[in-house]
């Protein structure tokens, strides 16, 4: 019947495709034949003719005929439209055709395009096909970009994320052996590898490579410190202490003196601790977390005066590190001066203008004190000095009282339409109100918009323990170990806790998240 058709209407695509489908192998490569000895423009024809021979294990044969399949249309004057044959590609690997899908990239990728171009377009190229969920036409990209520009770190890095976040462990350790021989100065491709390896449990793996690491980048700090990591996390205090001595005489910058501190903190060696932290001071003086950390271990050991001390020496260095001035004034409120804290974050704001930060811990400082009236009247201040800050507008939407909530986050959303910590305050608003599919919806917008905000991931992970599955809340945990969330002020209070400093990060999302009292 098809044949038959075929013979009336030699020139419909449709129906040599459909007869060539109904055939044996064999036949099916003779239909095709024909179709294009009757149809030579057609593009589709070369293609289902790559897809048959990759079907039956022919794989040597795809490239060369889409290769044929460019020369040939071009003989017959058919301009090759590179979008349309990346979408056939496209379509060849959602169909599982990978062969050809790749063979197609790799035919059609330059085609067009200026050579100082190349590289923007390929990128480009590589993200729409992810988005597309087209994992094998990306590779394909990434993997054509890379025998052009072998010497450029940032495709090497935008190929090895994609591997970590689309591909095996495997196929990315691979991509990054390959990327560290051709630019063995780029520490963080060593330092992808070696973290790949510790995941996976091998640690010597792990230390053999930042060993090659160290012989390519001799005094590299990033890679002493991720040798310190490595060791320390895996119990090996001493050779942590060796390395960090190693790298204090011969690359001592003030975050290896920062991290000589804190191993000795959280090992709970405070006599130490404090001896590193005044060497390192006599260096680095002007680096705020020297003396954060000092104060704080005084305020572990209870010597109150001692620790206000350091803050106020480090504050006299740092007048402009936000995390100091937050330190002294909330240590003055723990010991009950509260007219003295209230004083330490005028000073700060008038040191530091237009420092929503500062604003905000002004405002809690006065609702903490049961003054509501005083903590609305500084928030109005605020907002008039700093009326773009979305971790104000986010506070603001929750001192008003419920009825006037919705309104607030209409004003937040206007303000700051792409802040997460807005965006975060509306989820909670309407997880307050038992909205819950709307809720979700904007826990998702927030962990998409800004995955480093640790705060929202533990939200989220609240709320999907109260309305969730369990494997919606799987989920949550997945995403967030991926992302690895480092900022947010919930979740830095206990990720950088020197009680936790051992724990993993879904460890660190389940503790904040049991802390989260729905009061809002």
């Amino acid at each position: 019947m098809l044949s038959r058709a075929v013979e009336c209407c030699p020139t419909s695509v449709e129906l040599w495709l459909a007869l060539a489908r109904l055939e044996t192998y064999e036949n099916a490569r003779r239909v095709l034949n024909k179709a294009r000895e009757n149809i030579p423009t057609d593009r589709h024809i070369w293609t289902t003719a790559a897809k048959l021979e990759e079907a039956n294990g022919n794989t040597q044969m795809v490239e060369k005929i889409i290769d044929r399949a460019i020369t040939s249309l071009r003989a017959n004057g058919v301009e090759i439209n590179r979008e349309q044959w990346i979408q056939d590609a496209e379509e060849c690997d959602k169909a599982g055709s990978v062969a050809t899908c790749q063979a197609v990239i790799r035919a059609v990728i330059g085609i067009g395009i200026e050579e100082e171009d190349c590289k923007h377009t390929w990128m480009e190229d590589s993200e729409s096909c992810v988005a597309h969920g087209a994992l094998e036409c990306a590779r394909a990209i990434y993997a054509h970009a890379l025998q052009v520009f072998p010497s450029k770190k940032s495709v090497w890095l935008r190929a090895a994320y994609f591997e970590k976040n689309h591909g095996t462990r495997e196929s990315l350790e691979a991509l990054l052996q390959r990327a560290v021989a051709h630019c063995p100065k780029a520490e963080v491709l060593w330092l992808m590898g070696a973290k790949s390896k510790w995941l996976a449990g091998d640690v010597p793996a792990a230390r053999s490579i930042l060993a090659l690491a160290f012989q390519a980048n001799p005094n590299s700090e990033e890679i002493w410190l991720a040798a310190v990591k490595l060791e320390s996390e895996n119990n090996e205090y001493e050779r942590a202490r060796r390395l960090l001595a190693k790298a204090r005489s011969s690359a001592p910058t003030a975050r290896v003196f920062m991290k000589s501190v804190k191993l000795e903190w959280v090992l709970g060696n405070i006599e130490a601790a404090q001896e590193l932290c005044t060497e390192a001071l006599k260096h680095y003086e002007d680096f705020p977390k020297l003396w954060m950390m000092r104060g704080q271990i005084e305020e572990q050991s209870e010597n109150t005066d001692k620790a206000r001390e350091a803050y106020n020496q480090g504050l006299k260095k740092c007048p402009h590190s936000m995390p100091l001035w937050l330190l002294l004034s909330r240590l003055e409120e723990r010991v009950g001066q509260l007219t003295r804290a209230r004083a330490i974050l005028e000073k700060s704001r008038l040191k530091n203008s237009q420092t929503p930060e500062l604003w905000l811990e002004s405002v809690r400082l006065e609702y903490r004190a049961g003054l509501k009236n005083i903590a609305n009247t500084l928030m109005a201040k605020a907002l008039q000095e700093c009326p773009n800050s979305g971790i104000l507008w986010a506070e603001a939407i929750f001192l008003e009282a419920r009825p006037q909530r919705k309104t607030k986050s209409v004003d937040a959303l206007k303000k700051c339409e792409h802040d997460p910590h807005v965006l975060l305050a509306v989820a909670k608003l309407f997880w307050s109100e038992r909205k819950i599919t709307k809720a979700r919806e904007w826990f998702l917008r927030t962990v998409k918009i800004e995955p480093d905000l640790g705060d929202a991931w533990a939200l989220f992970y609240k709320f999907e323990l109260q309305h969730g599955t369990e494997e919606q809340q799987q989920e949550v945990r997945k995403r967030c170990e991926n992302a690895e969330p480092r900022h947010g002020e919930l979740w830095c209070a206990d990720s950088k806790h020197v009680l936790h400093w051992q724990k993993k990060i879904g460890e660190i999302l389940v503790l904040v998240a049991s802390k989260i009292k729905n009061t809002f």
